[in-house]
Order: C-alpha cells, then sequence, then structure tokens
C-alpha cells in the first residue's frame, strides 16, 4: 500500500533538517517537504568554519565559503524539496496543525498547516553578561554568517583572545594561530578540554597548543571588555588585562527549544527536547532531531545532551523516514568526539574515568603509551591510550586517545564495541589490521584492552 502524502515541514535547514528531508521525500515521492531557515544557507558543514578561518579548506565562489555547502537550495528543490530562506517560525498551534512564519525580506507572516513537524531548530552559542556588547570584534562561531563576521574582524588584527577551552575554542585557537595572530586562550575551568578528557591526557593538549605558540591560562575568569572608536581592544580578567582586538567567545552552547515549549513539547532534565527512539515528542505529529534534541547513552543508558554532526544527521534520517510512514529508530549514542590541535589528534568515546566516578560506578582505567605504527617503520610517533572497564563485570566503559591526528581515528573501534555494551575481552580478541606503515603487531588497543582484562 502506497503511504499517505503528508504535507511535512521541517523548522531548521542544516544537518538534522536537510538529512530529514531528503529520506522523507526519498522514501515517498508524493510527500510535500518544506524547510523553512530563518538564515540564508542550508545544508552545509558546520564543523569545517574552523578550518575555511584557518586556511585548511580551499576556497572557492565569490564569498568563499562554497566548500562547506553540501546542497544548494536549488538542488534541494530540484530533488521536490521546498526551502524558503529567511522565513523565521515565530509560533506553533499544535492543536490546528499550523506553523506562524515571518517571511523576513516580505514583512509579512505566513500561516502554513502541517500533517508532520520537524524541529530541527539546534543551538546557540551562549553569550555572558560581558559578551553583551555592540564593541566591533567581538565574535562567537555557530554559522556562516558569524565565520563572515570573524574573516571580516581579521583584516588588521594582531592579537586574539578565545575564551572557551573546548572544542571550538581549541580549533579557533590554531585557526587563528595559522592567520598569523598571537592567541591568548582563556579558560575559567583548571584546565581546558575538561568535559572530553581525563587529567593527564588534557594536559597534553595544553602542551601541544603552548608548542603552538599559544598562551594558555586557565582558573582566569572574564570580567569585561575594554574598546576604543567602537572596537574591542582587550578582555578585563581576574589576573589582568589581555589586550586583544579580537576577541571569539567559546564559552559553551544551549539549545533552542523556545519554539517547542511554547507548542506543549516536553523538555528533558538536560534542558534539550525530549523524544521517543523514533525522534517523536510527546505532541502528536512533532518530531525533533539534531543538536536541539536529548539522546540515551547507550552506555549509561541515560539521557543526554551531547550536540555532534553524526548524530544530527542520523536522528534527522531516522526522523524523516517516520514523518513520511516508513519505522525506523535511534539507537542512542556513546558519546564519541574527535578533535584536532596542531600536530596532535585527540579522541574520546564513551565515559572518561571521571565521568564514571560521577555515576557511582566502579571503574577502573590503565595507560598505555606505544606508537602509532611500527616503532620501526619511518615517521613512527608516540600514541597515548587510556582504556576504561567496570570492575566486576568486565564491561567496556569508554576509551581516551591523545596522538598524530590520523592515529586517534582507532577510537572508532572502542566505540563500536561499546554501541554493542561490549566487554574488554571483545576487544582484546578483536581481529585488528596490520603491517609495519599502520601498527604493530600488537596494536596499542590490543595492548591496553589486555593490560585491563588482567586488572578488572
Amino acid at each position: 500500500m502506497t503511504p499517505p502524502s503528508p504535507r511535512i515541514l521541517i523548522v531548521g535547514g542544516v544537518a538534522a533538517g536537510m538529512s530529514a528531508a531528503s529520506r522523507a521525500r526519498r522514501l515517498n515521492p508524493d510527500a510535500h517537504v518544506t524547510v523553512f531557515d530563518r538564515g540564508e544557507y542550508v545544508s552545509y558543514g558546520a564543523c569545517g568554519l574552523p578550518y575555511v578561518l584557518g586556511g585548511d579548506v580551499p576556497r572557492f565562489g565569490e564569498e568563499g565559503w562554497d566548500a562547506l555547502v553540501a546542497r544548494t537550495p536549488g538542488q534541494m528543490r530540484a530533488r521536490g524539496v521546498g526551502v524558503r530562506l529567511r522565513h523565521e517560525v515565530t509560533g506553533i498551534d499544535a492543536g490546528a496543525g499550523t506553523l506562524s512564519v515571518l517571511d523576513r525580506d516580505a514583512g509579512r507572516t505566513l500561516t502554513e498547516p502541517y500533517d508532520r513537524l520537524l524541529l530541527a531548530t539546534g543551538v546557540s552559542a551562549l553569550r555572558p553578561d560581558w559578551a553583551q556588547t555592540e564593541l566591533g570584534g567581538v565574535h562567537v562561531l555557530r554559522d556562516i554568517p558569524d565565520a563572515q563576521a570573524i574573516e571580516a574582524s581579521l583584516k588588521g588584527a594582531r592579537r586574539a583572545a578565545v575564551v572557551g577551552g573546548g572544542y571550538i575554542g581549541i580549533e579557533l585557537t590554531e585557526a587563528l594561530r595559522s592567520r598569523g595572530l598571537s592567541v591568548v586562550l582563556l579558560e575559567q575551568a583548571p584546565e581546558i578540554a575538561g568535559r572530553a578528557l581525563d587529567t593527564a591526557y588534557r594536559r597534553r593538549v595544553r602542551e601541544e597548543l603552548e608548542r603552538g605558540g599559544v598562551d594558555v591560562r586557565c582558573g582566569v575568569s572574564v570580567e569585561g571588555l575594554t574598546g576604543k572608536a567602537g572596537r574591542v581592544t582587550g578582555v578585563q580578567t581576574s589576573d589582568g588585562l589581555v589586550r586583544a582586538d579580537l576577541v571569539i567567545v567559546a564559552v559553551g552552547i544551549r539549545p533552542n527549544v523556545e519554539l517547542a515549549r511554547a507548542a506543549g513539547v516536553r523538555l528533558g532534565k538536560t534542558g534539550a527536547v525530549a523524544v521517543n527512539t523514533r525522534q517523536e515528542t510527546n505532541v502528536a505529529g512533532i518530531y525533533a532531531a539534531g543538536d536541539n534534541t536529548e539522546a540515551v547513552h547507550r552506555v549509561t543508558r541515560r539521557r543526554v545532551h551531547v550536540p555532534l554532526g553524526l548524530s544530527a544527521n542520523r536522528m534527522g534520517r531516522v526522523a524523516g523516514v517516520n514523518m513520511a510512514g516508513g519505522d525506523a529508530t535511534f539507537p542512542g549514542i556513546v558519546g564519541t568526539a574527535i578533535f584536532k590541535c596542531f600536530g596532535l589528534g585527540a579522541a574520546r568515546t564513551g565515559l572518561t574515568q571521571a565521568e564514571a566516578d560521577a555515576l557511582g560506578l566502579k571503574a577502573l582505567s590503565v595507560d598505555v603509551e606505544s606508537t602509532d605504527h611500527a616503532g620501526y617503520y619511518k615517521g613512527a610517533q608516540p600514541i597515548h591510550v587510556r582504556l576504561t572497564g567496570e570492575v566486576g563485570t568486565g564491561r567496556l566503559l569508554g576509551a581516551q586517545l591523545v596522538g598524530s591526528p590520523g592515529s586517534v581515528k582507532r577510537v572508532d573501534v572502542v566505540a563500536a564495541l561499546l554501541g554493542q555494551r561490549a566487554d574488554v575481552e571483545a576487544l582484546f580478541a578483536a581481529d585488528l589490521a596490520y603491517a609495519p606503515p599502520f601498527s604493530g603487531v600488537w596494536d596499542v588497543l590490543l595492548v591496553a584492552a589486555d593490560q585491563l582484562r588482567r586488572e578488572l
């Protein structure tokens, strides 16, 4: 039986929204699918923004950001997906099944009916009170217009301050150094990358930043900004004034849930939208997917908010299938993340030792240092692995890796096993590939698993 032809409306046109739109149209070609986005771009790789700014991504086109665009509005329309840019959804009437949409160019509000609605509204960058300023040269980075504004501020800038030592802060710090600026990285916590890695691994990342010429200052709070002639001139901190003519604020994000809340959609304890495995909210006909949405952590079985690119795309795909009349479920996440810092890569999956301790799990970790391939083969570089397991059960809980950028992609082996709730013995028994240019005969993961299984 041919599925009915629902009217599917999607709010937000980046990862989750466009994945849902494409999948819905593919599954049900008769579906009427329309995407509304308040911005000027859809279907682009936001994770690539720091690398465009740093010069690592070839740029082409009039404005230079085309390399990040996966599908243009025209290409999506050719696939049968309606795309309306600069259309901001301002309200949802769940009872009537309608949206209120402000056409920002025409200055009028439209009423759009739906059968299925997806909220893929993403996240916004946090702006502390001190960052609520009209001074030029103060920026956050969430989308292409943000990156374009930073690019404009780079002209003539010599000294930058990056506030926040998470993934985005670290990536932007490297980008700014590659553009020739002196950079001070300010972090209020005792160390950078505090939520991603345990202490020894955070320290290695900090050392790499300092080798790259970055002035890293931790345990420092920002109290305000100084400026002259409408342009920022410095950051006033608890440790004194940091002179800067460019300031990047990267202190965190918050899920965009205002529309959902006003429509009666339930939020979870994390503050993000709560959904079931089909990406359905508690309101009939309304789905949510992407960075504004919670997921189940497959290691802890708890609901978490971990906004990352693959999860957003996968959630959107599941929502698209279900909105078009199919049946799909989202399996959850294991918290896998990876980032680059100059000549170093860092990756994590599952739980760190600190996270396991905070959850009250009886966990144990081992640390192994080796080389990213056979030590006698040219170019061998150090790699550090921390493997964490549960005492008593032998269950695999997580891994952290720091080494050359390519070598830490090994994290995916552990991530795949975590998704199956495997034990440490299963990792040790894994039949991993071996050749001297790629690893030792006993890969560092196998060495770590062997050591951990003996101690659990």
